[in-house]
């Protein structure tokens, strides 16, 4: 029963993860953010398609996916309230929620590059390194205007901030799989972004709306 419910558990995650927040924002403005930038659903790209209040809306709606997935493991594992399979269910579910933004069933298997539904994620997790994670990711948006930089700072921080509650007890050790896996899994959509940073090509967020681009470029 534990097992099927943690399985469960990372199902839900997953279909959570995978609700295209970003292209259904972008269906107010009549576009698609797929066409656009790096077609990417995240934040930034949509941004870029259709200006800031469906990116406003997509970043909401994706951190709640992530909220959302690790909300639902801790219902799905309520009987299990104080062992390890509620851990498991949590970090497998959070993962389950990134890859499912990232690879949408419900786009073919693309998608993001998985920070907004991280974020949330972490909020539900632990809100402290969830707050540590957002401080950093903007201040460094705002000092280099380049997303998937922030994007990396983000996981970084979340990374080292919950690995340290884990070392010191506050957090459970399974909460490992997810402090560790969720920094592979947007590294590995970031793969582009690293490229085109090593090549000094990046493209940098415009403070003002961007004319909308067709080739693949930013995060």
């Amino acid at each position: 029963m534990t097992i099927a419910a943690v399985a469960l558990a990372t199902l839900v995650g997953y279909i959570l993860g995978s609700v295209p927040m970003g292209v259904l924002a972008c269906r107010l403005r009549g576009k698609d953010p797929r066409r656009v930038g790096s077609g990417r659903t995240g934040g930034t790209n949509v941004y870029r398609t259709a200006g800031l209040l469906p990116a406003v809306l997509t970043v909401v709606g994706d951190l709640a996916k992530g909220y959302a997935a690790v909300a639902a493991a801790r219902h799905l594992l309520a009987h299990d309230a104080h062992g390890a399979a509620l851990a498991w269910a949590v970090s497998l579910a959070a993962l389950a929620a990134i890859a499912g933004h990232n690879h949408s069933v419900f786009l073919g298997f693309r998608g993001g590059a998985g920070t907004a539904p991280n974020a949330g994620a972490a909020l539900a997790v632990n809100p402290s390194s969830f707050a540590l994670a957002v401080v950093a990711g903007l201040a460094v948006l705002l000092g280099t205007r380049i997303a998937s930089l922030a994007s990396m700072t983000v996981s970084g921080v979340l990374l080292l901030a919950i690995g340290w509650r884990i070392v010191d007890g506050s957090l459970p050790p399974p909460l490992a799989i997810y402090a560790f896996g969720q920094a592979v899994l947007v590294l590995w959509a970031l793969r582009p972004n690293l490229a085109r940073l090593r090549e000094g090509t990046e493209r940098r967020v415009s403070l003002g709306r961007p004319p909308a681009r067709t080739h693949a470029e930013g995060p």
